[in-house]
């Protein structure tokens, strides 16, 4: 019984060392609390029509956000997601691959991803979608860019409506070019 105390007091003694004292657990736990504040922030950040896309009958809405350690970059790839999105959204097809691999052992998880886009909305003419909103914030030293992008539709869609009018006339125009040809061979 006295083996049983004694062996229970080292125990006890040696584990509440262990998780108090322990200057790699403590390194831990701060990087967690760490990684917890800026997804946090990220999301506090975020404006709303992040999680909310606005509603219209005149367009049709996308959004997409990066971080990047460059300021373009971040821009760039935030629109090419959210103009990935609008093609999409249209009817359209965009060549998109990604890869994830994650481990998690113990109380940590490992992530290694890419994502791979091609942004040619070949079957879908989305002539007209615009970026309507950027907003930037600085997360861990990087840029993260939010993007909201709009295409609008029907008659809200000027440039749209122009160049289909273009083509028109331009159709127009060579079919007259072939029948005065037509004419004038008789």
């Amino acid at each position: 019984m006295k083996k049983l105390i004694i062996v229970s007091s080292i125990l006890a003694a040696l584990v509440g060392c262990s998780t108090t004292s322990d200057p790699y657990q403590k390194r831990a736990e701060v990087e967690q609390e760490k990684r917890e504040k800026n997804a946090e922030r990220a999301l506090d950040k975020a404006p709303k029509w992040m999680t909310e896309l606005p509603k219209s009958t005149g367009a049709v809405y996308a959004n997409g956000t990066a971080v990047s350690g460059d300021f373009s970059m971040a821009d760039e790839k935030a629109k090419t997601i959210a103009f990935g999105k609008i093609c999409m959204a249209a009817g359209g097809e965009v060549d998109k691959q990604s890869r994830v691999f994650i481990s998690d052992v113990g109380d940590t998880t490992t992530e290694n991803s890419e994502t791979a886009i091609r942004s040619m909305c070949r079957k879908v003419d989305v002539t007209g979608a615009e970026i309507t909103e950027i907003k930037r914030i600085t997360e861990n030293g990087r840029f993260r860019s939010y993007v909201l992008v709009a295409l609008p539709i029907g008659d809200a869609n000027v440039l749209r409506k122009t160049k289909v009018q273009d083509e028109l006339y331009k159709n127009t125009a060579n079919r007259a070019t072939a029948a005065f040809k037509e004419l004038d061979k008789q």
